[in-house]
C-alpha cells in the first residue's frame, strides 16, 4: 500500500511540472511575436477661440480690399450666360378717356322731333278739334279730355278751355294759322314763360354751388344726377359728385362712372353708410379742389314719409353746415302721370324743391304734366329728359316745347 502511494504521488508531481514546463513555453512563444501597432489617436478640434494663425508662404498673405458688391445679375455663372432676373410688368390702369359732352345750347330743339311725335296727340288733336266748323258743346268737351287724358290738370284745363272759348267766339272766321298761332299763345302762357328756369350753380361770393338731387328709385334720378353733371361740363363748369344714395350700391358705382367720363371726381361711402357724412365729405372736397359746383344724389326711398323725412332733412341740414344749398331739384317719371303729383307733394313736404326735373318726357302722350307739376309745387321745370342718350337731358324750353306739340 505505501508503494502504491509513492507511485500515485510520483505521478501528480510529474503532471504538475509536465504543465508549469508547457505554461513556460507558451509565455514564450507569445512574447516572441510582433506586437502591432495601435491606431493614431483622432486629430484635436482647433479652439474657435484662439486667434487665426498667421498665414505661412505659399498662402495668401495679402490684406483683404472693399470690393462694391454685385448684383445676382452681374456674376457670370460657370458653364452659361449670366442669369437675368425679369420683375413681372405691373399691370397699367387703363385710361379711361374723357368725353366732350354736346353744348346744351339747342338741345331742345335738336330733340324736337322726338318730342313732338310723342306729344302728337296733345297738339295735332286740340289742332284738328278746333278745325271744326261748328264748335258745339260736344267739342268743347272732347277738349277738355284731350288736356285732362294729357295730365294737364282740372283746374288749368279749364282755365284754357274758358279762354280759348273767348278768343275763337271773337276770331270769328279760323284759319289753320289762325287757330295755331290762338293755340300756341295759350299753351305758352298756361306752361309759363316768365319763370326762371335756369339751374342756379353759381352763387354769389363763393364756391361751389350746391346742388342736391331728390325723387323716387327708379325716376332715373341717379341717371339724371350724372347727365347733369354733362350738362354742366358741357357749360364750362367743373364738378364734384356725391353719392350720398349709400343704400344701392349700384348708385354709387353707376353716379362714378357718369363722373369719369367727363372727368368729375365722385366722393362715395361705404355701403349702407350714412348719407350726411357723404354729401358733407362731397362739398368738404369739392371746396378744397375749387369746383364751381357739387352734386349729390340722394336715396330715394319712399317706406316711410317719416324716414324720408329724417334722412332728407338730416342730408340738408349737414350740408348747409358747409353753405346753404342752391338748387333742390326733383326728378319725376313723366310716364307716372299723376302718380308723380303724389311723389311731388311728399318730396315737397321734406325740403324746399327749387325746380323739377321730369325725365322720360318722349316716352309718353302726357306732356301735361309739366303744366300740372308747376302748378301744384309752384316751381318750375327747369330740364327735362328726351331718350336714353348721354347728351338727351336738355334745359327746358316753353317755347321749344310748346312747339313741339302743335309741330309746324
Amino acid at each position: 500500500m505505501a508503494d502504491t502511494g509513492r507511485v500515485m504521488e510520483t505521478v501528480i508531481l510529474a503532471v504538475v511540472i509536465a504543465v508549469v514546463v508547457l505554461g513556460a513555453l507558451g509565455g514564450l512563444i507569445v512574447g516572441s511575436r510582433r506586437r502591432k501597432p495601435l491606431p493614431p489617436p483622432p486629430p484635436k478640434a482647433p479652439d474657435i477661440t484662439a486667434p487665426p494663425a498667421e498665414p505661412h508662404v505659399g498662402e495668401e498673405a495679402e490684406t483683404p480690399r472693399d470690393e462694391p458688391r454685385r448684383t445676382i445679375e452681374e456674376v457670370d455663372l460657370p458653364g452659361g450666360p449670366a442669369v437675368v432676373v425679369e420683375e413681372p410688368p405691373v399691370a397699367e390702369a387703363p385710361e379711361i378717356e374723357i368725353e366732350v359732352p354736346e353744348p346744351t345750347a339747342g338741345r331742345l330743339v335738336r330733340l324736337r322731333a322726338r318730342l313732338s311725335r310723342s306729344q302728337n296727340a296733345l297738339g295735332k288733336g286740340l289742332l284738328t278739334l278746333l278745325s271744326r266748323e261748328h264748335l258745339d258743346e260736344d267739342t268743347w268737351e272732347e277738349i277738355e279730355d284731350t288736356l285732362l287724358t294729357a295730365d294737364v290738370g282740372v283746374q288749368p284745363t279749364q282755365e284754357l278751355v274758358e279762354r280759348l272759348r273767348e278768343r275763337v267766339k271773337v276770331l270769328g272766321t279760323r284759319t289753320p294759322e289762325e287757330l295755331r298761332g290762338l293755340l300756341r299763345e295759350e299753351l305758352l302762357q298756361l306752361v309759363g314763360t316768365d319763370l326762371d328756369r335756369t339751374v342756379k350753380t353759381e352763387p354769389e361770393g363763393r364756391k361751389p354751388g350746391i346742388v342736391m338731387v331728390v325723387g323716387v328709385n327708379g325716376t332715373g334720378k341717379t341717371t339724371t344726377t350724372g347727365k347733369l353733371a354733362r350738362v354742366l361740363v358741357a357749360d364750362g363748369r367743373t364738378v364734384v359728385l356725391g353719392a350720398a344714395d349709400t343704400f344701392r350700391a349700384a348708385a354709387a358705382d353707376q353716379l362714378q362712372t357718369w363722373g369719369e367720363r367727363v372727368g368729375a371726381h365722385t366722393v362715395r361711402g361705404p355701403e349702407a353708410g350714412d348719407p350726411a357724412s357723404v354729401a358733407f365729405d362731397a362739398v368738404k372736397e369739392g371746396k378744397e379742389m375749387g369746383v364751381d359746383v357739387v352734386l349729390i344724389d340722394t336715396a330715394g326711398r319712399l317706406h316711410t314719409k317719416t324716414g324720408l323725412m329724417d334722412e332728407l332733412g338730416k342730408v340738408k341740414r349737414v350740408v348747409e353746415k358747409h353753405a346753404p344749398l342752391d338748387e333742390v331739384l326733383l326728378v319725376l317719371d313723366a310716364t307716372t302721370g299723376q302718380n308723380g303729383l303724389v311723389q311731388a307733394r311728399v318730396f315737397a313736404e321734406v325740403v324746399d324743391i327749387t325746380g323739377i326735373v321730369l325725365t322720360k318726357l318722349d316716352g309718353t302722350a302726357k306732356g301735361g304734366i309739366v303744366v300740372a307739376v308747376q302748378r301744384e309745387l309752384g316751381v318750375p321745370v327747369k330740364l327735362i329728359g328726351l331718350g336714353e342718350g348721354a347728351d338727351d337731358l336738355a334745359p327746358f324750353e316753353p317755347e321749344a316745347f310748346v312747339d313741339a306739340l302743335i309741330g309746324d
